[in-house]
């Protein structure tokens, strides 16, 4: 095990503004932590040159199929797995698009699991089992700038080729130097000397909701500042999505609850006022088509410039659009369809003839290599 020089270590310096905390009264103890907390906004603040570098390297690896995966010990591993979990409820993505890693695995967000951080083993072993690729970035987050943990799963993602940043609150750490994304939110010394789960994971978990909101932000996921893409799995969310249609159409509460548990999908209601079209399965033909063909469509004035480049929306709601404006909207719309449709016959013959000539070239191996056709899985 190699030596630790803590004097090197930012966050484990010693705080002149409370050597007395455990002298004075409960007031003087919470006014002295408050005055520490006030400095952290401040030390994100001057990291946001290099946390608008990471968000838009997270943008463009989201619009290429990769993913975040956060990569921590600790508490700074927690911080990660609890932004990445509630990016599905909260912006309706999937549940491995946003991904948090901690060393000891599931038992260590609830108990601290010995010596798991200093294992550059294991955070390979993690990266593997996530199969991690180069589309994806990893973002390493320690207070230290050293976990063991952290270093070798940057190690491990630079070697197969994946993007990396890292969220440190200590100057001129090992893992800043190592990546190409690094954010160093330079909190100083802690109330209680190298107690991290304090300025530093406060610093932390604010870093996190920066590069995860900014990022579904820019991909859409967000109308003004309404997340329209939230799954409703519990009553206080439908309640918000029901408020959401009412914000952004004319509909009144009864209106609105009735289309949402028609359509199951705040957009999907949203783009149906837009349009003025009542034809379901016809809104969510354009809602799904363009979700699916569209990096940047999805939110919902650029959904509809998109789909409809003659149609200009000034705004929700529509009736601030002119009739001819909506007329337009329905003739592109079906023009789009009649195009649409021919490419996917298109493709569904292409496909065909495709997966034709990979059965009989895998007939001829078989045949060669002495084995039945019938064999083969797929054929039965």
């Amino acid at each position: 095990m190699s030596e630790i020089n803590i004097k090197q270590i930012t966050t484990e310096s010693r705080n002149q503004n409370t050597m007395d905390i455990d002298k004075v009264s409960t007031m003087e103890i919470l006014q002295k932590i408050n005055a520490e907390d006030k400095k952290v906004p401040l030390a994100v603040e001057r990291a946001l040159p290099q946390i608008k570098l990471l968000v838009d390297r997270i943008v463009e690896a989201f619009e290429n199929k990769g993913r975040l995966i956060y990569i921590g010990a600790g508490t700074s591993g927690r911080i990660g797995v609890l932004d990445a979990s509630e990016c599905p409820p909260t912006f309706g993505v999937d549940q491995n698009m946003v991904i948090g890693l901690i060393a000891g695995g599931k038992q260590a967000l609830v108990k601290a699991v010995e010596q798991a951080e200093d294992s550059k083993v294991l955070a390979v072993d993690d990266l593997k089992e996530i199969h991690l690729s180069e589309l994806d970035v990893v973002v390493g987050i320690a207070a230290s700038g050293r976990t063991p943990y952290v270093i070798g799963g940057i190690e491990y993602a630079q070697s197969i080729g994946a993007s990396c940043g890292c969220i440190t609150t200590s100057r001129e750490s090992i893992l800043a130097k190592m990546v190409d994304f690094p954010i160093e939110v330079i909190t100083g010394a802690e109330a209680i000397t190298g107690s991290t789960r304090m300025k530093s994971g406060t610093a932390q978990k604010l870093v996190c909701n920066m590069l995860t909101t900014a990022s579904m932000i820019k991909l859409g996921k967000v109308y003004q500042n309404l997340m329209v893409d939230l799954k409703a799995t519990n009553e206080k969310l439908v309640a918000r999505s029901i408020a959401i249609i009412c914000e952004t159409t004319d509909y009144n509460k009864e209106e609105a609850t009735k289309l949402f548990y028609e359509y199951h999908d705040v957009k999907a209601v949203i783009l149906s006022y837009l349009l003025d079209m009542k034809d379901k399965e016809k809104i969510m033909r354009i809602y799904l088509t363009s979700v699916e063909e569209s990096k940047k469509a999805e939110q919902i004035q650029h959904l509809v410039k998109s789909l409809f480049p003659n149609y200009s929306v000034v705004t929700i709601p529509n009736k601030y659009a002119t009739e001819k404006g909506k007329q337009e909207v329905r003739e592109y719309s079906k023009q789009y369809y009649q195009k649409n449709a021919e490419k996917q016959r298109q493709q569904r013959k292409e496909r065909y003839y495709r997966q034709k000539a990979e059965k009989e070239k895998a007939k001829r191996a078989c045949l060669s290599a002495g084995r039945g056709w019938q064999q083969l899985p797929h054929h039965r």
